[in-house]
């Protein structure tokens, strides 16, 4: 059984308290979240040498204020939408009608103001719910949103994050989890292994947005299907991580077998520490993305230490980006009256327990 414990974390610039809820299991893995915008601002996790905390973020609430706020925004660890990733010139139709949404990204709409809210708490079991509503009009969407996220820890050291959504009118949806993971606990994240469960990915534009083309993975640097460290590829001249600023900002194409809901879509190792991670999610992409541009960060990183490039990487398991100018892409119209729901898990091992990568 998890056991919770909370204390406070700060205060936003509207006066709004933020709290910081603290879940930890028998086996030893301890979760910090706040209930700004839902930011998982730790993972410790139970190594021989004690414990190491792969989560990139802030020691101080200002930091996250602060973060969050400016152009260049991180998101870390938090719970992304009204819709995660990129809109295409920042307007999409639904129900024979056109919306236009802030372009926050150049011209193109990007993530929302999710990860700036304020959720309610309930802490119960194993889990940890945080509910909000968005209205209507909120980043220019239509419909009246409930939404509620689910942290669950379990007793085998998994983090299960769970999303319900309803509305009262036709709109679209994404939303992920934006954390960045560093499973050394600091430094760049080049050495570490990340294996993807993906033959296919999006190819993207200079604007980071889908050319509609989905494409093999074989005989690129996008293929990471037998595994490899992150840096091998990451800027060699490939015109799809040059133009991402280096690196990666690409959504995969999960490989989910038929009939299968939940899919391990990723798995992520350090020779350093010992840790692996595998990530399980019932969405049809994970994107990942190798922290191009983390240096530009206004605030700092936890320690006092400047953010730095490749200082983390993220898989933000989604829906497809620029959806609705791909109408070939799965759909992320959610309909008036119905639920939308999503999982995704992360689960923790050390030494010998995971397996080699």
């Amino acid at each position: 059984m998890a056991q919770f414990r909370s204390r406070p974390f700060g205060v936003t610039k509207d006066g709004e308290k933020v709290n910081e809820y603290i879940m930890s299991n028998p086996g030893g893995l301890a979760v910090s979240v706040l209930n700004y915008g839902c930011v998982i601002k730790n993972i410790f996790v139970p190594t021989k040498q004690g414990p190491v905390d792969v989560v990139v973020g802030h020691d101080t609430f200002a930091d996250y204020e602060q973060d969050f706020n400016s152009s260049g925004s991180t998101c870390c660890g938090a719970f992304v939408g009204r819709y995660a990733n990129r809109i295409e010139n920042a307007e999409f139709s639904v129900g024979g009608r056109k919306y236009q949404l802030e372009p926050n990204n150049g011209r193109n709409h990007l993530h929302g103001t999710f990860p700036k809210k304020i959720y309610d708490v309930k802490a119960f079991g194993d889990t940890l719910l945080l509910e909000t509503e968005s209205p209507a009009g909120e980043d220019g969407f239509p419909g009246n949103l409930k939404v509620s996220v689910r942290y669950i820890l379990t007793e085998d050291n998994a983090l299960r994050m769970d999303y319900r959504v309803s509305s009262d009118a036709d709109t679209i949806l994404n939303l992920t989890n934006h954390t960045y993971f560093n499973l050394d606990g600091g430094g760049d994240v080049l050495n570490q292994k990340l294996r993807l469960y993906a033959s296919r990915y999006l190819e993207g534009n200079n604007e980071t947005c889908p050319t509609g083309n989905i494409l093999p993975v074989d005989n690129t640097p996008m293929d990471f299907r037998a595994g490899k460290i992150i840096g091998r590829d990451i800027d060699t001249g490939f015109s799809q991580t040059t133009m991402a600023g280096g690196g990666y900002d690409h959504c995969f194409v999960i490989d989910r077998g038929r009939g299968a809901s939940q899919s391990l879509c990723a798995w992520a190792s350090s020779d350093q520490t010992g840790i692996s991670m595998k990530v399980y999610t019932t969405q049809p992409g994970v994107q990942l993305y190798t922290a191009n541009f983390l240096q530009d960060c206004p605030a700092p990183g936890k320690g006092g230490i400047p953010m730095q490039k490749y200082g983390g990487f993220a898989l933000e398991t989604q829906h497809f980006p620029c959806s609705p100018s791909h109408p070939e892409f799965p759909s992320t119209v959610l309909r008036a009256g119905k639920v939308f729901r999503a999982n995704t898990t992360l689960r923790f091992f050390t030494g010998k327990q995971c397996g080699k990568l």
